[in-house]
């Protein structure tokens, strides 16, 4: 007989109890003083969708399991596959999916390149660069070759104007996600041509805003926050109120890694106050992720920043609180704002139980960005090492 799996036996286990998988749930979060676990989690661990670790001894506790018992159901199980960009991003080569080049093109194949745009920012949301960047070049190289090559009429050729300048929006965002700054920045310009080309004044703001905020986070501070000023002038006051919110979310940051809290706080609030306009426009589709909690987001790791952890910590936890858990990056990203933000509160061994999640969920990533984080982390811990806690999530890491 095969070895009861660790999704088998959490589940046994769990409905011998007659809980539900929302009542587990809530039973590791009193266990283990953390509200990060959610119904979804405990299904996902049911799945086999994934394996939890930081977790495991609060499930041994709750079960009243030895850990050991867990840790070999977890062997015998068949570790969860990752998703491919090949199932998010499924069809032929881009230029043959689209149209032979040379020939006459119309706007099915702008919908078609459009939709492959998206399904690679949907890519974006669970793989990390690495894994990403060189799919994600290959699509943007078939669609300026089809920009270039092709014939159609010239609103078609807006529609591919902007399809390019979206597509090396995220393509940038993915190459500086891989660490690869130089190639974000070409990139960024070669879309910002296109948007202008286009037309389309919002998307523009968006490419410059995208290259302002990597400069923010590279070591050009106040490059960052001038481009970032002149990424809002360029999309100007006609832009879709969640693209303006966007916006102003990177002149706070932009000026939060200057050190100007004023000037932080003040872009903050106009963030949210153009969010309030959103209404029930027809925003860019690029526009899906941004909404109250991302603002929310954003204000916290300004105050995590500017070393006012007394702000940042409730408003992370609210939102880790509600976070899809399968955003392995940007939950990573997260909690290593909500660590730093606790050892700046002296809680070190919150700070030390936060840096071992991050360290759990960064390993492997293949992300430039959770990789710098990381070692901001380690360097919030490092006055605590005495602490046992601490000094063994250090050695963790």
């Amino acid at each position: 007989m095969a070895p009861e799996t660790f999704p088998q036996m959490l589940k046994r286990h769990r409905t011998s109890r007659r809980w539900s998988q929302q009542r587990f749930a809530e039973a590791l979060c009193e266990a283990s003083g953390r509200s990060t676990v959610t119904r979804q989690e405990v299904y996902r661990w049911e799945t086999g969708r994934r394996v939890p670790k930081f977790w495991l001894p609060h499930i041994a506790t709750v079960l009243g399991v030895a850990r050991e018992e867990l840790e070999d159901a977890i062997a015998a199980a068949a570790a969860p596959s990752p998703p491919t960009l090949d199932d998010i991003l499924p069809g032929k080569p881009p230029v043959a999916d689209l149209s032979p080049a040379g020939r006459r093109i119309g706007k099915t194949a702008v919908n078609r390149l459009s939709a492959r745009v998206h399904a690679l920012r949907l890519a974006d949301d669970v793989l990390a660069g690495h894994d990403l960047i060189d799919p994600a070049f290959r699509e943007l190289e078939a669609a300026v070759v089809l920009l270039a090559d092709s014939t159609y009429s010239e609103s078609v050729g807006n529609g591919l104007r902007v399809a390019v300048g979206e597509l090396a929006q995220i393509a940038g965002w993915i190459a500086s996600d891989a660490g690869r700054h130089s190639q974000a920045e070409r990139t960024y310009r070669l879309g910002l041509s296109a948007a202008r080309e286009a037309g389309d004044a919002t998307l523009a703001g968006q490419l410059a805003g995208s290259l302002a905020y990597q400069w923010s986070n590279i070591g050009r501070e106040f490059d960052g926050a001038a481009l970032a000023e002149a990424a809002l002038e360029e999309a100007g006051p006609t832009a879709p109120p969640r693209a303006r919110a966007l916006f102003w979310d990177r002149i706070a940051w932009a000026h939060t890694k200057t050190g100007d809290a004023r000037s932080a706080m003040r872009a903050l609030g106009e963030a949210s106050d153009a969010l309030s306009d959103h209404g029930e426009e027809d925003d860019p589709a690029w526009l899906y992720w941004v909404d109250a909690g991302e603002l929310q987001v954003m204000e916290a790791r300004a105050y995590t920043e500017l070393r006012r952890p007394l702000r940042a910590v409730p408003l992370l936890n609210d939102v880790l609180s509600r976070y899809d858990a399968t955003h392995t990056r940007e939950m990573a990203l997260y909690l290593s704002w909500l660590a730093v933000a606790y050892a700046d509160a002296n809680e070190p061994e919150q700070a030390a139980d936060i840096a071992r999640q991050v360290l759990e969920l960064s390993a492997d990533l293949g992300s430039d960005r959770t990789d710098e984080r990381t070692k901001v982390v380690r360097a919030s811990l490092e006055p605590f090492r005495d602490i046992p806690e601490v000094r063994e999530a250090l050695g963790a890491a």
